[in-house]
């Protein structure tokens, strides 16, 4: 089981932060255009779940799987989003994508006053935690195919 990539966008659709950790293929377009696209996929995946479904779901859109990847999803109540791409045999990520937001990036980015929430982040503390905490779950094999 693996991790292949991870997402944090604001509320207005901005990638603050990418991160691939063993992600075998590339879009063929540029970062900028893939971000845009997963956006997009989300806002529509959101919107279709909260017009289907038969009861008022509390938790809103969690996850979805492919044949060949799951990816699991985290808003929080001011509008960021977590998105973790991973193999199917990993199970339900709520938790690990709840204590990204809020033990890393309301830690090292909201209260940090160097750093702008709003925009794409720059800091190498965040990156390198997050790579430190990624690379710890049980879950994540660095050579998973």
């Amino acid at each position: 089981m693996t991790v292949h990539n991870l997402y944090i966008f604001d509320r207005c659709g901005t990638c603050l932060h990418y991160s691939e950790w063993n992600r075998k293929k590339q879009a063929g377009i540029s970062k900028d255009e893939e971000c845009k696209l997963m956006y997009g996929m989300l806002f529509s995946i959101r919107s279709f779940v909260g017009k289907m479904s038969p009861v008022d779901m509390k938790d809103g859109f969690l996850s979805f799987q492919t044949s060949r990847y799951k990816l699991h999803y985290y808003e929080t109540p001011t509008g960021v989003k977590v998105v973790m791409n991973t193999d199917l045999g990993v199970p339900n990520c709520r938790d690990i994508l709840h204590q990204i937001y809020s033990t890393l990036f309301v830690e090292l980015v909201v209260r940090n006053p160097l750093c702008d929430p709003s925009a794409p982040l720059q800091s190498e503390l965040f990156s390198s935690r997050l790579d430190a905490f990624i690379r710890a779950l049980p879950f994540f094999s660095p050579r998973a195919g």
